[in-house]
């Protein structure tokens, strides 16, 4: 039988990080020791008291339905949560999610039509590319290579592309790929050109616990945005819960009735226990948030020196747990050879938007780190 595919799926090709890591995963099936840099995982186990609430939840029945835009005690936490951040959401004004992933979907769906204009900064998180086009929408970009991925010296750039017919713009910050995080001069020339015209914003957050010597600002929080912001944030990588799969988007309640009417009809609704050791998470764990950001900060310097001793300058990001490489313009070329010679697994800079560079991961041990350099270096990549 010829399958008649519809058009929405043939406009996207599958995750270049997860088509990375399979290869990896192959290889590693057969017996090959991979130093794999490819996915934006943490090498944490999931705090110990967040296990100990998900398995207390499944003990006392919140096995079953949970409600569609979530516990009304998880989003009365992450009210309370985003608080700290200077974010003014109410538990009605929050739908949690199976995932950041999700939330960011379900924004797309929500907002996007056929032909609507997206904007995105790149270097930008594979996903929104994908998520855009699903939804029908058309990309534009804007460089932020030539300014070491910082928005800040790309404000002009970014105002020639925002326009009365923009529907969306990205704000990932601090950044997947990059690890950049972005002054608050940048986005007060977001919000200026936001509001200048009328556009809605997703703010991206789900790094916001990770960062290094700043303190990164919310944009709903500027003057102007609270009313025109999504602001996208989850458990995965501050709390080590990737698998867990718990996020959450606030906005405006009016769009949260719109979004959890996508919600209601795809996904239903976030596990119940996990909803439950989510409340957990956020208000017992930061100690062991601060532990792992710390480890992170500490295989960055590492990774970054490494890189130095061997003549390699790389742009170091304030926030995350990336570094983007300076590799060959056939990134693609380079980071397939990297993994079939050195048996070293980075994610090509172009399906981030920017070629001519590697997207390395430093959730790894700094024994890992230190293989993974000498394998480049040895064979030859790293110059």
């Amino acid at each position: 039988m010829n399958f008649d595919f519809a058009d929405r799926v043939e406009r996207v090709e599958p995750s270049a990080t997860l088509a990375i890591s399979g290869l990896a995963t192959e290889l590693e099936s057969e017996g090959v020791d991979v130093v794999d840099l490819s996915v934006g995982e943490p090498d944490f186990p999931t705090p110990e008291a967040i296990v100990e609430a998900a398995t207390e939840a499944m003990e006392a029945g919140h096995t079953g339905y949970a409600p569609t835009r979530g516990v009304r005690g998880l989003r009365e936490a992450i009210a309370d949560d985003l608080a700290r951040r200077n974010l003014d959401y109410e538990a009605d004004e929050i739908v949690v999610t199976p995932g950041a992933k999700q939330a960011l979907f379900e924004t797309f769906q929500t907002l996007v039509d056929d032909g609507d204009e997206v904007v995105l900064l790149d270097p930008a998180w594979v996903s929104y590319e994908a998520m855009a086009k699903l939804a029908g929408g058309s990309l534009s970009r804007v460089d932020l290579s030539e300014s070491t991925f910082q928005l800040e010296p790309a404000l002009d750039d970014l105002a020639e592309t925002v326009s009365d017919d923009t529907e969306l713009l990205v704000v990932n910050s601090p950044s997947n790929p990059s690890g950049a995080v972005f002054s608050d001069a940048a986005l007060e020339g977001v919000r200026d050109l936001a509001v200048d015209h009328d556009v809605t914003v997703i703010a991206d957050e789900i790094y916001d616990r990770i960062t290094y010597d700043v303190e990164p600002t919310s944009l709903a929080t500027l003057d102007g945005m609270r009313e025109r912001t999504v602001t996208i944030n989850g458990f995965s990588k501050a709390f080590s819960m990737t698998g867990w799969r718990l996020g959450y988007l606030a906005a405006p309640e009016e769009l949260i009735g719109q979004a959890g009417k996508v919600q209601s009809h795809s996904v239903s609704s976030a596990t119940h226990f996990v909803q439950h050791a989510g409340i957990t998470a956020l208000r017992e764990c930061d100690d062991a948030v601060n532990q792992m950001a710390q480890a992170f900060r500490e295989r960055r310097d590492l990774l970054t020196d490494l890189f130095a001793d061997r003549g390699v300058e790389v742009p170091v990001g304030d926030g995350a747990f990336y570094m983007m490489l300076p590799v060959s313009e056939d990134d693609a070329r380079w980071c397939e050879d990297a993994l079939s010679e050195a048996h070293v697994a980075t994610v090509p800079g172009s399906a981030f938007g920017t070629p001519g560079y590697a997207r390395l991961s430093y959730a790894a041990s700094e024994e890992r780190l230190r293989e993974g350099v000498n394998r480049l270096a040895d064979g030859g990549f790293l110059g």
